[in-house]
């Protein structure tokens, strides 16, 4: 059997490594703590690390009390999670829930070494559409949290594919063991079913010259798996705008874009759905939720469901107004920026129940 050569870990080369593989420092917050301030400081967010958003806003809305039991929908990095926790005081449990069996399983092994046992903390690989599934077990819940954010892990991950910034698979999903991946949907779908999606799920101005350019080029028999073929092509869609205002419309045009691949390939606006609807049967009577969302579609969906709650008495009390992060906070973390909190307080009047 022959040998296998030890293999060296990549060097941290320089002051500011570029590669996702090279900042193993930004990768191990708990070593290497003044680097990832640094990082963050600058008002980036460390490499495959997220910083969760608005904390302090959704822990003065869900007022958590030591013995209630809580979910968080979408666990991603454990970073709300942990918060919630801590307001618990020992006395209580959460239940989190995530599709990404790669993160998740990082997170959950975050969480039990700070001290959160299974009687504290409960995780189950799902998608946050099966609330009811997750309550017919639990219970219902006192306060639930739902981020509808892609955790800044999946984002600088090259492997994931969620960033056109980054040269990789052309993939998306939150689950990469299941469903297609983004370039197998471009195989799978007409060019006209294409400009639809970038339409519906992202409000894309320059949704035919994109999707004419993709198609041409696939027809031609040019690959579209990469996440760098997509944006070379976006960016020939759109070289007949003027240089001055050409870049900042790719820019902003391939984040539409590859926004609504990923919608697509994850069914996003399906779950939220059926989320919303399930939200009801598995709050407690005066039990809150809080949901942050990251795009006008997210919030209009919402924004919709809370209202027709309330005006059906189904909620004593909703969020009037949006609330958005900081100045501040958006300094620190400019992936803030785009983000809304709306919440909703259950009627006492249990109107509803779990089947």
């Amino acid at each position: 059997m022959e040998e296998q050569k030890h293999k060296r870990r990549i060097h941290y080369s320089g002051k500011y490594p570029k590669k996702f593989e090279e900042k193993y420092k930004e990768h191990n917050p708990q070593k290497y703590a003044d680097t990832i301030a640094h990082v963050i400081e600058k008002g980036s967010t460390p490499a495959g690390m997220h910083i969760s958003i608005m904390v302090q806003e959704i822990l003065d809305f869900l007022q958590i009390k030591p013995g209630q039991q809580g979910l968080d929908a979408t666990l991603g990095y454990g970073g709300h999670t942990r918060r919630m926790l801590e307001q618990l005081n020992g006395n209580g449990c959460i239940y989190g829930l995530d599709v990404d069996p790669i993160e998740s399983e990082k997170t959950t092994k975050r969480l039990r070494d700070l001290g959160f046992d299974e009687n504290r903390f409960q995780f189950r690989l799902t998608n946050f559409a099966n609330i009811d599934e997750v309550a017919s077990e639990a219970g219902k819940f006192d306060f639930i949290l739902a981020d509808l954010g892609v955790s800044s892990m999946q984002i600088d991950n090259p492997q994931r594919g969620f960033s056109y910034k980054i040269d990789g698979p052309l993939d998306l999903r939150m689950n990469p063991n299941k469903g297609s991946s983004a370039a197998q949907r471009l195989r799978e779908i007409t060019k006209e079913e294409f400009v639809g999606m970038l339409i519906e799920n992202s409000d894309e101005p320059y949704a035919q010259e994109i999707a004419d350019k993709v198609f041409f080029r696939m027809q031609k028999g040019a690959a579209m798996d990469t996440t760098t073929e997509l944006r070379e092509a976006i960016e020939a869609a759109l070289v007949y705008l003027s240089k001055d205002e050409r870049a900042e419309a790719v820019k902003k045009s391939c984040q539409r874009t590859f926004q609504a691949l990923r919608i697509d390939v994850n069914s996003e606006f399906e779950v939220l759905y059926a989320f919303l609807d399930k939200l009801p049967s598995v709050l407690k009577p005066g039990g809150r939720v809080a949901i942050l969302t990251f795009h006008s579609g997210e919030d209009r969906l919402v924004k919709r469901a809370f209202k027709e709650g309330y005006q059906n008495g189904i909620y004593s009390e909703i969020c009037r107004d949006v609330i958005r992060p900081s100045a501040q906070e958006c300094r620190m973390n400019p992936r803030a920026k785009s983000t809304k909190m709306r919440w909703a307080v259950r009627s006492t009047a249990d109107l509803c129940t779990i089947d």
